[in-house]
């Protein structure tokens, strides 16, 4: 009795992680695909680039090295 018992517990829990861990995955996925696309102002120039391509020094962001040695 308690065999079977277990048995449907894990039969239960194999059957969550199979469909619903999935889906949490593909959802932290896309999340982490729009956070690369945004945008951020340089502090110096004033372009927009993509928060992955920027440089943050200081607290600040900045789109290139030149633009980091003119803040100096």
């Amino acid at each position: 009795m308690i065999l079977k018992l277990l048995l449907v517990i894990a039969v239960i829990g194999i059957i969550y992680f199979i469909f619903f861990k999935k889906k949490s995955a593909k959802k932290s996925i896309e999340d982490k695909e729009q956070k690369a696309n945004d945008m951020i102002e340089c502090c110096v120039c004033g372009i927009y680039c993509e928060i992955d391509d920027a440089i943050l020094s200081n607290g600040k962001y900045y789109c290139s090295n030149e633009c980091v040695r003119e803040e100096r």
